[in-house]
């Protein structure tokens, strides 16, 4: 299992919001504890799979000891968030392309041919 780890905090008459200092802009919040961890995960597993979607890439997720003397954490108390892994599990595939494709996509891929087939094939059926 992945976990994230992240900022749970709660101002006098707020609801309890939490962040994810390795995802920007993954935040949520929630009126009870339960419920803002509840949150958490959903806001998580939605925003790494807009990134997959979106073809970006998933950052890599942090330790708590590397976060402890992170500035922006002030007060807030660290949680870890789980992730399925079956959300960023990659899966092997067998595909039989041309030899002549094979080398364009390699000349324009920089080497990386998953990337760039899954990226591609994003595109394709974004549009």
């Amino acid at each position: 299992m992945t976990s994230y780890v992240a900022y749970l905090r709660k101002d006098k008459g707020s609801d309890y919001g939490v962040e994810f200092p390795d995802v920007p802009g993954c935040v949520t919040a929630g009126h009870s504890i339960e419920e803002a961890k509840a949150m958490a995960a959903e806001a998580l597993a939605g925003h790494l799979q807009m990134l997959l979607d979106e073809g970006l890439p998933v950052p890599a997720p942090s330790d708590m000891d590397m976060l402890a003397g992170d500035p922006h954490r002030g007060d807030a108390v660290m949680l870890l968030v789980d992730v399925s892994p079956d959300l960023l599990k990659a899966e092997r595939v067998n595909v039989m392309i041309p030899r002549h494709l094979l080398g364009r996509i390699d000349a324009a891929s920089g080497g990386n041919r998953s990337r760039f087939l899954a990226e591609a094939a994003e595109e394709k059926l974004a549009g």
